[in-house]
């Protein structure tokens, strides 16, 4: 069996393949440090008196290498050896990077040990917490501990590590809201949950926040908590906008110097400054984005996540952890709090509450309706046939009025679904979807005066005609943001129409009326709120192809409709008997959570069940599945072709997925087989990679 720095068994069944010779490997053989002391040469290395073993994470990703390695440590390194420090090996011939996870007396092998060349930096930047944590994430996830080491740990500046250690900041004051005062006096649970987290306690919550700009200081108000209770908190949102909202509360409720905000937008060298203050002890909080759930942070006492459905939160590279999982493994190792927060209620968090992770904190009904917005919906037929214009316009007679009596009061949010400005085109005549003519793809439309172009090669289609019935006239089948402003603008004269998407996302707008059309998620938040909402075209949300799509529509709802002023008026178009609709009228995001995890139980899709997505060729696939032991009762969906863009090229071959479905207790037992398999191809030297995701957020 081969161990990793904790001990434990990391590949049960690989030992019986061949290994690499030492010379071919460059796997350090184990010899005793003793035997190789009387046949060392003159002026040869000499081995480290004390500890003289370290036991090396090289960066190397293949999966039935992925386990540490023994090196000897040269006695003029002995110093700066230390573990949790980077060094350079020699691996199968090249000079690679690697952590040392610990110093050891004597190997468990038989062999010649290989000296590690050297120290880049004896700043011990991976802790033994977060080694534990990265090994766990790994084999949830069936990936492998560089893989996942490579998310936690940013790369090095030499420069910082030279500056200065800052001292850390005090937290003054008294703790508040322990009276039931401040941003938690709304939540009958919430004194009591603040009083968890000051006794040193490990509460653990699912919240179901009021709609309004108060989270970031009931946030603020937990972290200060923690801090003053003796431990340290991370705080882990979606995008740079929530982190400079959640920076700001922080330092009105901390002061300066007591926290970090963590941020791809800092640039390599401040973030790393930044992440060596949280390592150091100089800053007890942080506060970031996705990449900061591996933070440093020393005594961790909260781990808070806000909105954990918003799709940012899930890892794009391998093997794609999700926020929501790495902060409750962290949590629980660290018997911390941990709080899971969003103005909506996904399946997952809901999933926390009925295995008893996790408790609900949420406010009364009462409560609820008065902070809550009124919302209207339009797309009945007795609605449709009271306004004959709704069924061709986007903009019912419902929703104008609401915007024209909204506007004289302040600023109106307007959500479109889609960016651009007709993102999808059709023959005027039958409704046959506008296509390229070279590749297939979509037509669409880039601005009123521009010519229809491919969404997939990019080439102008402008002497397109429809292979239908020859109609050379195109209508829209989808509108955009950008034409929604333009029609708006035409329907309000003299009001300025703003837009925020994905090019230019704006920050804040003031109280002066004014059309504010947006993407869902690039909301910005208005000062002293919104006087009315238009969610428009709901259809698109709804209709999407995917497990999630009505938590999804109903997440970006509730987001949007959470900036309107208490009892301001939001209108959707969308059909009223449709549950994400009636949830957001009733603006109860709890009970619409239950009822999808209770209909996900019953036909056997995630959360409810384990289950592992596998995407390659056809032949791939087969070859690991063949190789896989998977647990009991796994079954096996697929594969079918993925959706995608053709390919170029006449070797290029179709991609393939397959769906593994475990029950939920046999997650790991499923991980385990799926990383075993990846090992026994890539011993073999398999050519392609076959693509695994465990509890993937697209499954259709």
């Amino acid at each position: 069996m081969t161990k990793d720095g904790g001990g434990t068994d990391l590949i049960p069944g690989l030992d019986d393949l061949p290994r690499p010779s030492p010379e071919k490997a460059a796997e350090p053989g184990a010899g005793k440090p003793a035997k190789q002391a009387k046949a060392r040469k003159k002026g040869a290395r000499r081995p480290a008196e004390e500890l003289p073993v370290a036991r090396i994470a090289v960066d190397m990703s293949l999966p039935h290498l992925d386990r540490p390695f023994d090196y000897l440590v040269p006695a003029e390194l002995d110093a700066k050896t230390v573990p949790g420090c980077r060094v350079r090996v020699r691996f199968a011939g090249q000079l690679v990077d690697g952590f040392v996870l610990e110093r050891a007396a004597e190997s468990d092998h038989e062999g010649k040990l290989l000296f590690l060349e050297r120290v880049t930096s004896p700043e011990p930047v991976l802790t033994p917490e977060v080694a534990a944590l990265v090994r766990e994430v790994a084999d949830r996830y069936a990936g492998t501990f560089a893989d996942v080491l490579r998310l936690a740990v940013p790369p090095r500046h030499a420069r910082v590590e030279a500056e200065p250690v800052e001292p850390p900041g005090d937290v003054g004051g008294e703790p508040p809201g322990m009276d039931g005062a401040g941003a938690w006096s709304d939540y009958p649970a919430g004194p009591s949950f603040l009083g968890a987290l000051a006794e040193g306690r490990a509460p653990r919550a699912v919240w179901t926040a009021l709609p309004g700009p108060d989270w970031t200081a009931a946030i603020a108000q937990a972290v200060a908590v923690t801090l003053r209770g003796g431990r340290g908190a991370l705080v882990v949102v979606a995008d740079g906008r929530d982190v400079a909202r959640v920076d700001t509360a922080l330092k009105a409720e901390l002061g300066e110097g007591v926290h970090v905000a963590l941020t791809a937008e800092l640039g390599p060298a401040e973030r790393y400054r930044r992440w060596l203050a949280v390592l150091r002890g100089a800053a007890r909080a942080v506060v970031g984005t996705r990449a900061a759930m591996f933070a440093p942070v020393a005594d961790l006492g909260l781990a808070v996540l806000w909105d954990d459905g918003d799709d940012v939160h899930a890892e794009p590279h391998a093997p794609y952890p999700h926020a929501r999982d790495v902060l409750a493994l962290r949590a629980h190792r660290a018997k911390a709090g941990a709080l899971i927060g969003g103005f909506t209620r996904t399946t997952d968090a809901t999933q926390l509450v009925e295995s008893g992770w996790a408790h609900t904190l949420t406010a009364d009904r009462g409560r609820v309706r008065t902070a809550m917005p009124r919302v209207r919906y339009v797309g009945e037929d007795a609605q449709l046939a009271r306004d004959g214009a709704a069924r061709t316009a986007r903009l019912p007679n419902v929703a104008f009025e609401a915007a024209r009596r909204a506007l004289e009061e302040g600023p109106v949010l307007v959500q479109v679904p889609r960016r651009g400005y007709v993102p999808a085109i059709a023959c005027g005549r039958c409704r046959t979807p506008a296509q390229c003519v070279a590749c297939q793809g979509p037509l669409s439309l880039p601005s009123s005066h521009a010519a229809p172009y491919c969404r997939w090669c990019g080439r102008i289609a402008g002497d397109w005609g429809c292979p239908e019935c020859g109609f050379v006239h195109l209508r829209a089948v989808v509108v955009g943001a950008k034409r929604t402003a333009e029609e708006l603008g035409r329907a309000f004269p003299g009001v300025p129409v703003r837009t925020s998407g994905r090019d230019s996302i704006l920050e804040r707008v003031g109280p002066e009326r004014a059309l504010v059309v947006c993407t869902p998620g690039a909301e910005p938040p208005a000062e002293d709120g919104y006087s009315a909402a238009l969610l428009l075209d709901g259809w698109v949300l709804l209709g999407r192809p995917d497990l999630r799509a009505g938590e999804e529509t109903l997440r970006r709802w509730m987001n949007a409709a959470s900036l309107v002023r208490p009892q301001g008026p939001v209108v959707v178009a969308a059909e009223g008997s449709l549950p994400a609709v009636q949830a957001l009228v009733r603006w109860d995001p709890v009970t619409f959570a239950e009822r999808e995890l209770a209909e996900r139980r019953e036909v056997g899709f995630p959360p409810a069940a384990r289950m592992a997505s596998l995407t390659a060729t056809s032949a791939a696939i087969r070859e690991l599945l063949a190789d896989a032991r998977l647990p009991d009762g796994a079954e096996v969906l697929g594969p079918v072709p993925v959706p995608s863009a053709p390919a170029t090229g006449a070797d290029v071959q179709e991609k393939e997925r397959a769906l593994v479905r475990v029950p939920r207790a046999g997650g790991h037992a499923l991980a385990r087989a799926l990383k075993e398999a990846q090992g026994v191809r890539s011993a073999r030297k398999a050519t392609e990679t076959v693509r695994v995701q465990i509890d993937p957020l697209e499954l259709i």
